[in-house]
């Protein structure tokens, strides 16, 4: 439950985040979103590699509609008329003005992410017999993120950053995200461990479905 909460939360976080673009010395740029989302990935590895691939989807879908809901509120707010006092209509619309093509562009990338990255994590896991998990931690969040990435960029920032910057910025993330993977690699695998002996599970999914639209097959 817990991890599933945090997974939501990094992904509202990281789209709110994701509506300002950071500089890392002369040439390179980042959305703020790249602070929190590797997290998700993190999450979803280890929820995997503990519950398998059906728990996973359910979350992914809980993510979805978490982040859905925030932002249908959002925008209600960023319409709803403001008494003539108040001066930041100009900075919170500028936020959660850029903020639905944003959530379009992070939820098309994410969903299609999110489940390459679970997909590759369990079927690697079959394919291991449950060996080599910092390969498979890497390897999937590899595949994921750079679907992520490819996606996100095009329909969030095509019309406003040159598709020059937009390539540098997918490249860039991707590699920044995986990086962050193997980082955090010995954090991830020690809270594994944990999950695995407290819950006393370690899931492999065999003959299951890897259907996106079964979320009651859980």
């Amino acid at each position: 439950m817990l991890l599933g909460i945090l997974f939501s939360v990094c992904l509202i976080a990281s789209n709110l985040l994701s509506t300002k673009v950071l500089k890392i010395g002369d040439f390179t740029t980042i959305s703020g979103g790249m602070l929190v989302f590797p997290i998700s990935y993190i999450v979803n590895d280890c929820i995997v590699e503990v519950w398998g691939y059906k728990k996973t989807r359910m979350v992914i879908w809980i993510g979805f509609a978490a982040n859905f809901f925030v932002f249908s509120l959002a925008q209600l707010v960023a319409f709803w008329p403001s008494p003539d006092f108040w001066d930041g209509e100009s900075s919170f619309n500028f936020i959660f003005g850029l903020a639905p093509r944003i959530a379009l562009a992070s939820v098309s990338a994410f969903l299609v992410g999110s489940f390459l990255n679970a997909y590759v994590m369990s079927k690697l896991k079959i394919y291991h017999k449950g060996k080599y998990f910092s390969f498979r931690a890497i390897a999937s969040t590899l595949v994921g993120e750079t679907a992520d990435s490819a996606i996100f960029f095009p329909i969030a920032f095509a019309g406003i950053v040159a598709p020059k910057d937009l390539f540098s910025m997918s490249v860039t993330e991707t590699l920044l995200k995986s990086s962050y993977e193997v980082v955090v690699l010995p954090i991830t695998i020690a809270l594994v461990k944990y999950l695995k002996r407290a819950e006393n599970t370690d899931i492999y999914d065999h003959n299951i479905s890897y259907n996106l639209l079964k979320v009651r097959d859980i």
